[in-house]
């Protein structure tokens, strides 16, 4: 069932079917991160995969804890959404041979989850703060605070550390504002000395004036 159902017809029905449907995606998330784990060969992402998986471990047990307030079985509703993302995911990792590469592909399967973790997670706070179940909200914020770290630092990952073209356009970036800046200091230094020479020819002229 998709995430917008005809059986969906109060609040209430969908703020369950949102938990149900993350509670789904956390798990499955779970089960393909040891995958982009072992294709990752960047020291760096694959620490933050083997961290990240422990969180999302962590994300799981938290949502149990909302069932449990809830006074509800823990249980998942079949989400294609995250089923589609994760399996682009793998299909994009066969097909990549080169190492340096697979990390930026992966990087960037990894953030299309993040994106879809952020805005569910966004929603279900919103609801639960409408529905009055505040006891909820701490315990999605925990998670969203989680999931939009790791988005950040696949991000810096991808533009400094694993994409060889983001690096090297980085470095020009900065070597050609360096350029700037030093020709834009030569020529304010050419400016500036005409007018010093005629402010002292007119001082001179006034001595022999006076």
């Amino acid at each position: 069932m998709g995430f917008f159902s005809k059986d969906i017809k109060t609040m209430n029905d969908l703020f369950m079917h949102g938990l149900e449907d993350l509670y789904y995606a956390e798990n499955q998330i779970a089960k393909s991160l040891p995958d982009m784990i072992e294709k990752a060969t960047n020291p760096q992402l694959r620490a933050g995969f083997e961290k990240h998986l422990k969180e999302t471990e962590g994300q799981i047990a938290r949502l149990e804890q909302v069932f449990k307030l809830l006074d509800a079985e823990p249980k998942g509703e079949k989400c294609p959404a995250i089923d589609g993302i994760l399996k682009e995911g793998k299909e994009l990792m066969g097909e990549i041979g080169d190492e340096d590469v697979m990390n930026v592909g992966i990087i960037a399967a990894a953030q299309a989850v993040e994106h879809y973790e952020i805005t569910r997670y966004g929603a279900l706070i919103a609801w639960a703060s409408e529905l009055g179940r505040g006891a909820c909200v701490p315990l999605f914020k925990a998670s969203l605070a989680e999931e939009k770290a790791t988005d950040q630092k696949l991000t810096v990952l991808a533009e400094r550390r694993v994409n060889p073209q983001g690096e090297k356009t980085s470095e020009a970036g900065k070597k050609a504002a360096k350029g700037a800046a030093s020709m834009a200091r030569r020529s304010s230094k050419r400016q500036a000395q005409p007018a010093a020479k005629a402010k002292r020819n007119g001082a001179k002229k006034a001595r022999r004036r006076a």
